[in-house]
C-alpha cells in the first residue's frame, strides 16, 4: 500500500472517529497508540470491531472477512464505509444485524 493510500486510510478513520463522537460516543482510531495488527480501525463502540474504508471502490467481502477475522468472539464485525461525495454506511453480517433489530423492536413493545 502506497504513503498516499495509507494516509487516506488514517484520515478517514480519524473522520469516521469524529462523526461517532457526534453521536455521543468516544470514539478514536484503534491503531494509532499500539499499532497491533487486528485491531479494530476505529474503537469507542463497544461489542463492535469497526474495519473502516474510506476508497471509491470496495472489495465488500474482503473488508467484511478481515472484519471478521480480527474481532473478538463477543464484537460483531462490520465495516464503515465512505466513498467521495458520499454517506457513510455501515454493513455487518445478516445474522448479526437481525440480533440487533430484534433488540430494537423488542424495545418498541
Amino acid at each position: 500500500m502506497g504513503k498516499m493510500s495509507r494516509e487516506k486510510g488514517k484520515r478517514g478513520e480519524r473522520e469516521l472517529a469524529s462523526k461517532l463522537r457526534e453521536f455521543g460516543y468516544n470514539a478514536r482510531r484503534g491503531q494509532q497508540y499500539c499499532g497491533v495488527n487486528g485491531d479494530a480501525d476505529v474503537v469507542g463502540l463497544p461489542g463492535m470491531h469497526i474495519e473502516v474504508k474510506r476508497t471509491e471502490r470496495l472489495q465488500l467481502y474482503d473488508a467484511l472477512n478481515q472484519s471478521k477475522r480480527d474481532a473478538k468472539s463477543y464484537e460483531i464485525p462490520c465495516v464503515m464505509y465512505r466513498k467521495n461525495n458520499s454517506e457513510w454506511v455501515t454493513i455487518l453480517p445478516l445474522d448479526r444485524f437481525m440480533k440487533i433489530y430484534g433488540g430494537w423492536e423488542a424495545g418498541r413493545s
